[in-house]
């Protein structure tokens, strides 16, 4: 019996290939991309933990591969989130308080003086605060794989900053709008970037003084540019919220293992970086007095005149005008 030859469809490929990877005992690759604005191969931490839960999760042999795209190389600071949450981007690490303009509630996070120190951080990720915070991020289409806090301080070309008066006259970045509305309170004048920009932009006479985390200071090289700098010292005014992010929609398009080992190398990440981030601001003071930038810390008394400022300003207006504003913060400044 003569058997008829049929034409092979790509549907049929498909399938044959199925059974081929199969009966071989290969699977097919997950591959997922990942962004951020921070250096990459320097040390720069966010960086570090991305890279991190790449290997690790690459590790685990679950059939997943996560590709590493640092310095904006494939989206600008603030395109990322956008990007995630209409499906061009899988994985971010970046300030949640960029999208307080798309949601208002974000800018609680990087709130002056709401956070005290890296202990207290951490007490906040397992708060109703930051679960409010994390139900709005999941209605966006976003899920928290890490969390992570950094401190920072002030850098000025022209004065140390401690008063509220030392910042008077002053083109500063900020980084946000609670902390663009204190420093306003105080005399400055702002210019809004993201950190990747404060270099070029104090290099080219555009800004005078910024506030921005240790590590942003430490990888953008800002101890080249400036002569004084208020590091966090044992309480910062200065703590923002920097997340290791994911779209749901692709995190629903993993395997159960595929999630379990993703999970799992995000929570070695987490604690790798709520150690690291304390280091950080150590190793930042010790660059800066190298490079002969003199470091200062702000006292009780100084840090308390600052949030006298903040509370007439970034403190009433978010309660006043973001929706849900005052009982977010309320929620925050319960977290002893």
């Amino acid at each position: 019996m003569r058997i008829r030859s049929l034409p092979v469809s790509s549907l049929t490929l498909g399938v044959l290939l199925g059974m081929l990877l199969h009966s071989s005992g290969l699977s097919a690759q997950t591959v997922l991309r990942a962004s951020h604005q921070w250096p990459g191969g320097i040390g720069d931490l966010r960086d570090e933990v991305v890279q991190m839960i790449a290997r690790d999760a690459a590790a685990a042999d679950v059939g997943l591969e996560i590709r590493v795209y640092p310095g904006e190389s494939l989206f600008r600071a603030r395109d990322q989130w956008p990007a995630m949450v209409r499906g061009r981007l899988d994985i971010t690490a970046l300030p949640l308080d960029y999208m307080s303009g798309r949601h208002p509630q974000f800018s609680a996070t990087l709130m002056p003086g709401l956070v005290k120190d890296h202990d207290h951080a951490e007490r906040l990720n397992d708060s109703p605060f930051m679960a409010e915070i994390r139900r709005i991020m999941d209605e966006e289409g976003v899920i928290v794989l890490a969390d992570a806090w950094v401190a920072g301080g002030f850098v000025s070309t022209e004065n140390c900053i401690l008063w509220p008066d030392d910042i008077a006259g002053q083109v500063t970045r900020a980084a946000g709008p609670a902390f663009e509305r204190m420093l306003v309170g105080a005399g400055a004048s702002i210019a809004s970037m993201p950190s990747s920009e404060i270099y070029t932009a104090m290099q080219t006479g555009v800004l005078d003084a910024a506030n921005t985390s240790s590590t942003s200071f430490m990888s953008f090289r800002i101890h080249e540019q400036v002569e004084c700098y208020t590091g966090p010292g044992d309480s910062a005014i200065w703590f923002m919220y920097e997340p290791i992010v994911m779209s749901k929609r692709s995190w629903e398009d993993l395997d159960a293992g595929q999630q379990a080992a993703l999970r799992a190398a995000s929570d070695r990440a987490e604690a790798f970086f709520a150690a690291e981030a304390r280091k950080q601001d150590l190793q930042a003071e010790e660059i800066f007095e190298a490079a002969g930038v003199e470091v200062v810390h702000m006292s009780q008394e100084q840090i308390d005149a600052w949030i006298a400022i903040a509370e007439r300003t970034s403190y009433g207006v978010f309660a006043d005008e973001v929706e849900g504003g005052r009982a977010l913060l309320d929620s925050a400044l319960a977290v002893d």
